[in-house]
Protein backbone atom coordinates (compact mmCIF):
# COMPACT_ATOMS: atom_id res chain seq x y z
CA UNK A 1 0.00 0.00 0.00
CA UNK A 2 1.58 3.31 -1.04
CA UNK A 3 1.53 6.27 1.41
CA UNK A 4 -1.11 8.23 -0.48
CA UNK A 5 -3.50 5.29 -0.35
CA UNK A 6 -2.75 4.78 3.35
CA UNK A 7 -3.43 8.44 4.12
CA UNK A 8 -6.66 8.47 2.13
CA UNK A 9 -7.84 5.27 3.82
CA UNK A 10 -6.98 6.69 7.27
CA UNK A 11 -9.02 9.79 6.55
CA UNK A 12 -11.87 7.55 5.40
CA UNK A 13 -11.77 5.61 8.67
CA UNK A 14 -11.86 8.92 10.54
CA UNK A 15 -15.13 9.78 8.81
CA UNK A 16 -16.53 6.34 9.70
CA UNK A 17 -15.76 6.89 13.37
CA UNK A 18 -17.27 10.39 13.22
CA UNK A 19 -20.66 9.15 12.01
CA UNK A 20 -20.75 5.58 13.34
CA UNK A 21 -22.31 6.32 16.72
CA UNK A 22 -25.16 8.28 15.16
CA UNK A 23 -25.74 5.59 12.55
CA UNK A 24 -25.83 2.79 15.14
CA UNK A 25 -28.09 4.62 17.60
CA UNK A 26 -31.10 4.77 15.27
CA UNK A 27 -31.45 0.99 14.70
CA UNK A 28 -30.78 0.31 18.39
CA UNK A 29 -33.47 2.76 19.52
CA UNK A 30 -36.07 1.74 16.94
CA UNK A 31 -35.38 -2.00 17.22
CA UNK A 32 -35.62 -1.99 21.01
CA UNK A 33 -38.81 0.10 20.96
CA UNK A 34 -40.67 -2.31 18.65
CA UNK A 35 -39.53 -5.40 20.55
CA UNK A 36 -36.80 -6.95 18.40
CA UNK A 37 -34.67 -9.75 19.84
CA UNK A 38 -30.85 -9.66 19.90
CA UNK A 39 -30.50 -11.53 16.59
CA UNK A 40 -32.84 -9.13 14.83
CA UNK A 41 -31.08 -6.12 16.38
CA UNK A 42 -27.73 -7.41 15.16
CA UNK A 43 -29.06 -7.66 11.63
CA UNK A 44 -30.70 -4.23 11.85
CA UNK A 45 -27.46 -2.53 12.93
CA UNK A 46 -25.39 -4.34 10.29
CA UNK A 47 -27.76 -3.65 7.40
CA UNK A 48 -27.98 -0.01 8.44
CA UNK A 49 -24.19 0.39 8.34
CA UNK A 50 -24.07 -1.40 4.98
CA UNK A 51 -26.77 0.85 3.55
CA UNK A 52 -25.04 3.98 4.88
CA UNK A 53 -22.15 3.00 2.62
CA UNK A 54 -24.42 2.41 -0.38
CA UNK A 55 -26.27 5.69 0.21
CA UNK A 56 -22.99 7.59 0.50
CA UNK A 57 -21.75 6.08 -2.78
CA UNK A 58 -24.94 7.18 -4.53
CA UNK A 59 -24.45 10.75 -3.30
CA UNK A 60 -20.71 11.25 -3.75
CA UNK A 61 -20.72 9.74 -7.25
CA UNK A 62 -21.81 12.32 -9.81
CA UNK A 63 -23.80 10.78 -12.65
CA UNK A 64 -26.04 12.34 -15.25
CA UNK A 65 -29.20 12.00 -13.17
CA UNK A 66 -28.10 11.10 -9.67
CA UNK A 67 -25.47 12.10 -7.11
CA UNK A 68 -24.45 15.64 -6.20
CA UNK A 69 -20.76 14.77 -6.49
CA UNK A 70 -19.65 16.52 -3.28
CA UNK A 71 -17.80 14.84 -0.37
CA UNK A 72 -20.95 14.16 1.65
CA UNK A 73 -21.63 11.20 3.96
CA UNK A 74 -25.18 9.89 4.31
CA UNK A 75 -26.60 8.28 7.42
CA UNK A 76 -30.02 7.45 8.87
CA UNK A 77 -31.98 10.50 9.96
CA UNK A 78 -32.96 10.93 13.62
CA UNK A 79 -36.08 12.79 12.50
CA UNK A 80 -37.60 9.45 11.50
CA UNK A 81 -37.06 7.71 14.85
CA UNK A 82 -40.30 8.69 16.61
CA UNK A 83 -42.51 8.26 13.49
CA UNK A 84 -41.04 4.80 12.78
CA UNK A 85 -41.62 3.70 16.36
CA UNK A 86 -45.20 4.99 16.21
CA UNK A 87 -45.90 3.18 12.93
CA UNK A 88 -44.22 -0.01 14.13
CA UNK A 89 -46.02 -0.19 17.46
CA UNK A 90 -49.41 0.71 15.93
CA UNK A 91 -49.42 -1.27 12.68
CA UNK A 92 -46.31 -3.50 12.66
CA UNK A 93 -42.78 -3.46 11.28
CA UNK A 94 -43.83 -4.21 7.69
CA UNK A 95 -45.76 -0.93 7.59
CA UNK A 96 -42.60 0.94 8.57
CA UNK A 97 -40.82 -0.25 5.44
CA UNK A 98 -43.85 0.28 3.23
CA UNK A 99 -43.96 3.91 4.37
CA UNK A 100 -40.20 4.32 3.86
CA UNK A 101 -40.36 2.96 0.27
CA UNK A 102 -43.33 5.19 -0.58
CA UNK A 103 -41.58 8.28 0.83
CA UNK A 104 -38.47 7.46 -1.23
CA UNK A 105 -40.55 7.28 -4.40
CA UNK A 106 -42.09 10.64 -3.48
CA UNK A 107 -38.62 12.22 -3.07
CA UNK A 108 -37.56 10.90 -6.49
CA UNK A 109 -40.65 12.42 -8.09
CA UNK A 110 -40.36 15.86 -6.48
CA UNK A 111 -36.56 16.20 -6.80
CA UNK A 112 -36.61 18.40 -9.95
CA UNK A 113 -39.33 20.62 -8.49
CA UNK A 114 -37.77 20.95 -5.02
CA UNK A 115 -34.45 21.92 -6.59
CA UNK A 116 -36.09 24.97 -8.17
CA UNK A 117 -36.42 26.46 -4.71
CA UNK A 118 -32.68 27.25 -4.75
CA UNK A 119 -33.46 30.95 -5.24
CA UNK A 120 -34.96 30.91 -1.76
CA UNK A 121 -31.59 29.90 -0.27
CA UNK A 122 -29.43 33.05 -0.43
CA UNK A 123 -26.42 33.36 1.96
CA UNK A 124 -28.61 34.76 4.76
CA UNK A 125 -30.67 31.53 4.68
CA UNK A 126 -27.91 28.99 4.03
CA UNK A 127 -25.62 30.64 6.57
CA UNK A 128 -28.40 30.68 9.15
CA UNK A 129 -29.31 27.04 8.46
CA UNK A 130 -25.70 25.83 8.83
CA UNK A 131 -25.29 27.92 11.99
CA UNK A 132 -28.51 26.41 13.36
CA UNK A 133 -27.24 22.90 12.58
CA UNK A 134 -24.05 23.61 14.54
CA UNK A 135 -25.86 25.27 17.46
CA UNK A 136 -28.43 22.49 17.83
CA UNK A 137 -25.79 19.75 17.70
CA UNK A 138 -23.66 21.20 20.52
CA UNK A 139 -26.02 19.87 23.25
CA UNK A 140 -25.62 16.38 21.73
CA UNK A 141 -21.87 16.68 22.13
CA UNK A 142 -22.19 17.96 25.70
CA UNK A 143 -24.47 15.07 26.69
CA UNK A 144 -21.98 12.61 25.26
CA UNK A 145 -19.15 14.31 27.12
CA UNK A 146 -21.03 13.53 30.31
CA UNK A 147 -21.27 9.85 29.35
CA UNK A 148 -24.53 9.86 27.40
CA UNK A 149 -27.91 11.23 28.41
CA UNK A 150 -29.56 8.96 30.96
CA UNK A 151 -26.41 7.02 31.86
CA UNK A 152 -25.97 6.05 35.51
CA UNK A 153 -22.61 7.81 35.80
CA UNK A 154 -23.56 10.92 33.84
CA UNK A 155 -21.13 13.83 34.38
CA UNK A 156 -18.87 11.68 36.58
CA UNK A 157 -15.27 12.79 37.11
CA UNK A 158 -14.02 9.94 34.88
CA UNK A 159 -16.28 10.95 32.00
CA UNK A 160 -15.30 14.61 32.26
CA UNK A 161 -11.60 13.68 32.31
CA UNK A 162 -11.98 11.39 29.28
CA UNK A 163 -13.97 13.89 27.22
CA UNK A 164 -11.67 16.84 27.86
CA UNK A 165 -8.57 14.67 27.43
CA UNK A 166 -9.84 13.67 23.99
CA UNK A 167 -10.62 17.29 23.11
CA UNK A 168 -7.20 18.49 24.35
CA UNK A 169 -5.43 15.78 22.32
CA UNK A 170 -7.24 16.93 19.17
CA UNK A 171 -6.37 20.58 19.89
CA UNK A 172 -2.69 19.78 20.57
CA UNK A 173 -2.45 17.66 17.42
CA UNK A 174 -3.93 20.54 15.46
CA UNK A 175 -1.61 23.09 17.09
CA UNK A 176 1.76 21.35 16.96
CA UNK A 177 1.47 19.22 13.83
CA UNK A 178 0.61 19.86 10.21
CA UNK A 179 -0.07 17.82 7.09
CA UNK A 180 -1.32 14.29 7.58
CA UNK A 181 -1.12 14.18 11.40
CA UNK A 182 -3.21 17.34 11.67
CA UNK A 183 -5.77 15.99 9.20
CA UNK A 184 -6.33 12.84 11.29
CA UNK A 185 -6.27 14.65 14.65
CA UNK A 186 -9.84 13.50 15.41
CA UNK A 187 -8.99 9.87 14.65
CA UNK A 188 -5.91 10.03 16.87
CA UNK A 189 -7.91 11.70 19.63
CA UNK A 190 -10.52 8.94 19.52
CA UNK A 191 -7.90 6.18 19.52
CA UNK A 192 -5.82 7.63 22.36
CA UNK A 193 -8.95 8.50 24.34
CA UNK A 194 -10.22 4.91 23.99
CA UNK A 195 -6.86 3.49 25.12
CA UNK A 196 -6.93 5.71 28.20
CA UNK A 197 -10.53 4.63 28.83
CA UNK A 198 -9.43 0.98 28.63
CA UNK A 199 -6.95 1.48 31.48
CA UNK A 200 -9.73 3.21 33.41
CA UNK A 201 -11.87 0.06 32.93
CA UNK A 202 -14.38 2.00 30.82
CA UNK A 203 -14.21 -0.12 27.65
CA UNK A 204 -16.60 -3.07 27.28
CA UNK A 205 -15.67 -5.71 24.67
CA UNK A 206 -18.97 -7.59 25.02
CA UNK A 207 -20.41 -6.23 21.73
CA UNK A 208 -17.35 -7.56 19.89
CA UNK A 209 -17.62 -10.98 21.48
CA UNK A 210 -21.35 -11.25 20.77
CA UNK A 211 -21.24 -10.04 17.16
CA UNK A 212 -21.25 -12.58 14.32
CA UNK A 213 -18.25 -12.82 11.99
CA UNK A 214 -20.18 -12.51 8.73
CA UNK A 215 -23.75 -12.24 7.54
CA UNK A 216 -25.54 -12.12 4.21
CA UNK A 217 -27.58 -9.11 3.13
CA UNK A 218 -31.04 -9.98 1.89
CA UNK A 219 -34.06 -7.90 0.82
CA UNK A 220 -37.24 -7.95 2.87
CA UNK A 221 -35.51 -9.71 5.78
CA UNK A 222 -38.46 -8.88 8.06
CA UNK A 223 -41.10 -9.68 5.47
CA UNK A 224 -42.78 -7.93 2.55
CA UNK A 225 -43.68 -4.25 3.02
CA UNK A 226 -47.24 -3.21 3.82
CA UNK A 227 -48.81 0.17 3.11
CA UNK A 228 -51.09 2.42 5.15
CA UNK A 229 -51.89 6.05 4.31
CA UNK A 230 -51.25 7.74 7.64
CA UNK A 231 -47.82 6.09 7.94
CA UNK A 232 -46.94 6.98 4.35
CA UNK A 233 -47.92 10.64 4.82
CA UNK A 234 -45.92 10.80 8.05
CA UNK A 235 -42.77 9.43 6.39
CA UNK A 236 -43.22 11.77 3.41
CA UNK A 237 -43.24 14.66 5.87
CA UNK A 238 -40.08 13.25 7.48
CA UNK A 239 -38.47 13.03 4.02
CA UNK A 240 -39.31 16.67 3.29
CA UNK A 241 -37.76 17.70 6.59
CA UNK A 242 -34.62 15.71 5.74
CA UNK A 243 -34.38 17.45 2.36
CA UNK A 244 -34.34 20.83 4.10
CA UNK A 245 -31.54 19.64 6.42
CA UNK A 246 -29.60 18.14 3.51
CA UNK A 247 -29.91 21.35 1.51
CA UNK A 248 -28.07 23.17 4.30
CA UNK A 249 -25.33 20.53 4.20
CA UNK A 250 -25.08 20.76 0.39
CA UNK A 251 -24.49 24.49 0.54
CA UNK A 252 -22.06 24.21 3.48
CA UNK A 253 -19.91 21.63 1.68
CA UNK A 254 -20.07 23.46 -1.65
CA UNK A 255 -18.90 26.60 0.13
CA UNK A 256 -16.02 24.71 1.75
CA UNK A 257 -15.02 23.16 -1.59
CA UNK A 258 -15.49 26.43 -3.54
CA UNK A 259 -17.90 24.67 -5.90
CA UNK A 260 -21.14 26.32 -6.96
CA UNK A 261 -24.28 24.22 -6.56
CA UNK A 262 -26.75 24.74 -9.39
CA UNK A 263 -30.37 23.69 -9.65
CA UNK A 264 -29.60 20.46 -11.52
CA UNK A 265 -26.95 19.56 -8.90
CA UNK A 266 -29.54 19.84 -6.15
CA UNK A 267 -31.94 17.67 -8.14
CA UNK A 268 -29.26 14.98 -8.50
CA UNK A 269 -28.57 15.16 -4.76
CA UNK A 270 -32.25 14.81 -3.92
CA UNK A 271 -32.60 11.86 -6.32
CA UNK A 272 -29.66 10.14 -4.62
CA UNK A 273 -31.39 10.51 -1.26
CA UNK A 274 -34.70 9.30 -2.71
CA UNK A 275 -33.06 6.19 -4.14
CA UNK A 276 -31.21 5.59 -0.88
CA UNK A 277 -34.51 5.78 1.02
CA UNK A 278 -36.13 3.26 -1.34
CA UNK A 279 -33.19 0.86 -0.97
CA UNK A 280 -33.35 1.37 2.78
CA UNK A 281 -36.97 0.22 2.75
CA UNK A 282 -36.24 -2.77 0.52
CA UNK A 283 -33.36 -4.00 2.67
CA UNK A 284 -35.15 -3.19 5.96
CA UNK A 285 -32.92 -0.28 6.88
CA UNK A 286 -33.87 3.41 7.26
CA UNK A 287 -34.36 6.76 5.49
CA UNK A 288 -31.05 8.49 4.80
CA UNK A 289 -29.90 12.10 4.89
CA UNK A 290 -26.65 14.09 4.78
CA UNK A 291 -24.71 13.90 8.07
CA UNK A 292 -23.54 17.22 9.53
CA UNK A 293 -20.78 15.81 11.75
CA UNK A 294 -18.76 14.86 8.70
CA UNK A 295 -18.98 18.44 7.45
CA UNK A 296 -17.39 19.59 10.70
CA UNK A 297 -14.72 16.92 10.34
CA UNK A 298 -13.83 18.10 6.83
CA UNK A 299 -13.55 21.67 8.06
CA UNK A 300 -11.36 20.56 10.96
CA UNK A 301 -9.08 18.30 8.90
CA UNK A 302 -8.91 20.63 5.90
CA UNK A 303 -9.31 17.63 3.57
CA UNK A 304 -12.30 17.93 1.24
CA UNK A 305 -11.60 15.15 -1.25
CA UNK A 306 -14.27 12.91 -2.73
CA UNK A 307 -11.74 10.05 -2.77
CA UNK A 308 -11.73 10.06 1.03
CA UNK A 309 -15.52 9.66 1.10
CA UNK A 310 -15.33 6.82 -1.43
CA UNK A 311 -13.08 5.03 1.07
CA UNK A 312 -15.56 5.87 3.84
CA UNK A 313 -18.39 4.30 1.83
CA UNK A 314 -16.28 1.22 1.15
CA UNK A 315 -15.42 0.77 4.82
CA UNK A 316 -19.09 1.14 5.79
CA UNK A 317 -20.13 -1.54 3.30
CA UNK A 318 -17.39 -3.85 4.58
CA UNK A 319 -18.32 -3.26 8.24
CA UNK A 320 -21.94 -3.99 7.41
CA UNK A 321 -20.95 -7.40 6.05
CA UNK A 322 -18.60 -8.23 8.96
CA UNK A 323 -20.43 -7.28 12.18
CA UNK A 324 -17.61 -8.45 14.49
CA UNK A 325 -15.19 -5.90 13.03
CA UNK A 326 -17.83 -3.20 12.96
CA UNK A 327 -18.56 -3.85 16.64
CA UNK A 328 -15.06 -2.58 17.55
CA UNK A 329 -16.21 0.95 16.71
CA UNK A 330 -19.06 0.65 19.22
CA UNK A 331 -16.71 0.18 22.19
CA UNK A 332 -15.55 3.80 22.05
CA UNK A 333 -16.96 5.34 25.27
CA UNK A 334 -19.58 8.06 24.85
CA UNK A 335 -17.43 10.54 26.77
CA UNK A 336 -14.56 10.06 24.32
CA UNK A 337 -16.92 10.56 21.39
CA UNK A 338 -18.32 13.65 23.09
CA UNK A 339 -14.90 15.32 23.24
CA UNK A 340 -14.42 14.80 19.51
CA UNK A 341 -18.01 15.82 18.75
CA UNK A 342 -17.57 19.18 20.48
CA UNK A 343 -14.73 20.04 18.09
CA UNK A 344 -16.55 18.74 15.00
CA UNK A 345 -19.94 20.28 15.74
CA UNK A 346 -18.25 23.51 16.72
CA UNK A 347 -16.64 23.59 13.27
CA UNK A 348 -20.09 23.27 11.69
CA UNK A 349 -21.14 26.32 13.69
CA UNK A 350 -17.98 28.14 12.63
CA UNK A 351 -18.70 27.32 8.97
CA UNK A 352 -22.17 28.82 9.33
CA UNK A 353 -20.74 32.01 10.83
CA UNK A 354 -18.25 32.18 7.95
CA UNK A 355 -21.11 31.92 5.44
CA UNK A 356 -23.01 34.65 7.26
CA UNK A 357 -19.97 36.88 6.84
CA UNK A 358 -21.03 37.37 3.20
CA UNK A 359 -24.43 38.72 4.21
CA UNK A 360 -25.13 42.45 4.10
CA UNK A 361 -25.36 43.12 7.84
CA UNK A 362 -26.29 46.75 7.24
CA UNK A 363 -29.78 45.55 6.33
CA UNK A 364 -31.81 45.22 9.52
CA UNK A 365 -34.03 42.69 7.75
CA UNK A 366 -31.10 40.27 7.41
CA UNK A 367 -30.20 40.71 11.07
CA UNK A 368 -33.78 39.88 12.04
CA UNK A 369 -33.80 36.77 9.84
CA UNK A 370 -30.61 35.53 11.50
CA UNK A 371 -31.79 36.44 14.99
CA UNK A 372 -35.20 34.78 14.76
CA UNK A 373 -34.09 31.64 12.90
CA UNK A 374 -31.06 30.90 15.08
CA UNK A 375 -33.05 31.82 18.18
CA UNK A 376 -35.88 29.48 17.16
CA UNK A 377 -33.47 26.64 16.39
CA UNK A 378 -31.64 27.00 19.70
CA UNK A 379 -34.86 27.58 21.66
CA UNK A 380 -36.58 24.43 20.40
CA UNK A 381 -33.41 22.44 21.10
CA UNK A 382 -33.18 23.70 24.69
CA UNK A 383 -36.96 23.48 25.32
CA UNK A 384 -38.04 20.53 23.12
CA UNK A 385 -41.48 20.22 24.74
CA UNK A 386 -42.58 23.72 23.77
CA UNK A 387 -44.75 22.44 20.89
CA UNK A 388 -45.53 19.01 22.36
CA UNK A 389 -49.23 19.83 22.56
CA UNK A 390 -49.59 20.37 18.81
CA UNK A 391 -50.87 17.63 16.44
CA UNK A 392 -48.26 15.00 15.53
CA UNK A 393 -48.02 16.14 11.90
CA UNK A 394 -47.21 19.70 12.98
CA UNK A 395 -44.97 18.62 15.84
CA UNK A 396 -42.62 16.90 13.37
CA UNK A 397 -41.89 20.36 11.93
CA UNK A 398 -41.68 22.19 15.24
CA UNK A 399 -40.13 19.55 17.51
CA UNK A 400 -36.73 19.60 15.81
CA UNK A 401 -34.54 22.67 16.28
CA UNK A 402 -32.87 22.36 12.87
CA UNK A 403 -36.19 22.13 11.06
CA UNK A 404 -37.93 24.85 13.08
CA UNK A 405 -35.02 27.25 12.65
CA UNK A 406 -34.56 26.47 8.95
CA UNK A 407 -38.25 27.01 8.18
CA UNK A 408 -38.13 30.31 10.10
CA UNK A 409 -35.18 31.48 7.97
CA UNK A 410 -36.94 30.47 4.74
CA UNK A 411 -40.23 32.17 5.62
CA UNK A 412 -38.62 35.39 6.85
CA UNK A 413 -36.37 35.59 3.80
CA UNK A 414 -39.42 35.38 1.53
CA UNK A 415 -41.18 38.02 3.63
CA UNK A 416 -38.31 40.51 3.70
CA UNK A 417 -36.19 39.79 0.61
CA UNK A 418 -38.71 38.42 -1.87
CA UNK A 419 -42.17 39.92 -1.32
CA UNK A 420 -40.89 42.95 0.57
CA UNK A 421 -38.03 43.50 -1.87
CA UNK A 422 -40.38 43.54 -4.86
CA UNK A 423 -42.74 45.92 -3.11
CA UNK A 424 -39.88 48.32 -2.29
CA UNK A 425 -38.53 48.10 -5.83
CA UNK A 426 -41.95 48.92 -7.31
CA UNK A 427 -42.36 51.87 -4.94
CA UNK A 428 -38.95 53.22 -5.91
CA UNK A 429 -39.79 52.86 -9.59
CA UNK A 430 -43.03 54.80 -9.13
CA UNK A 431 -41.16 57.60 -7.36
CA UNK A 432 -38.72 57.86 -10.25
CA UNK A 433 -41.55 57.98 -12.79
CA UNK A 434 -43.39 60.68 -10.88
Amino acid sequence: MNPSTFKTASLGIQHVLAMYAGAVLVPLIVGAAIGMNSEQLTYLVSIDIFMCGIATLLQVWSGKWIGIGLPIVLGCTFTAVSPMIAIGTTHGINYIYGAIIASGVFVLLIAPFFSRLVRFFPPVVTGSVVTIIGVTLIPVAMNNMGGGQGSQNFASTENIILSFTTLIIIILMYRFFDGFVRSISVLLGLLIGTVIAFFMDKVDFTPVMDASLFHVIQPFYFGLPAFEWSGILTMILVAMVSLVESTGVYFAVSDMCDEEVAEHDLAKGYRAEGLAIILGGIFNAFPYTAFSQNVGLMQLSGVKSRNVIFYTAGFLIFLGLVPKIGAFTTIIPSSVLGGAMLAMFGMVLAQGIKMLGRVDMEKQENLLIIACSVGMGLGVTVVPDLFAGLPDGVEILTGNGIVAGSLTALVLNVLFNEIGHKRTANATMKEKVS
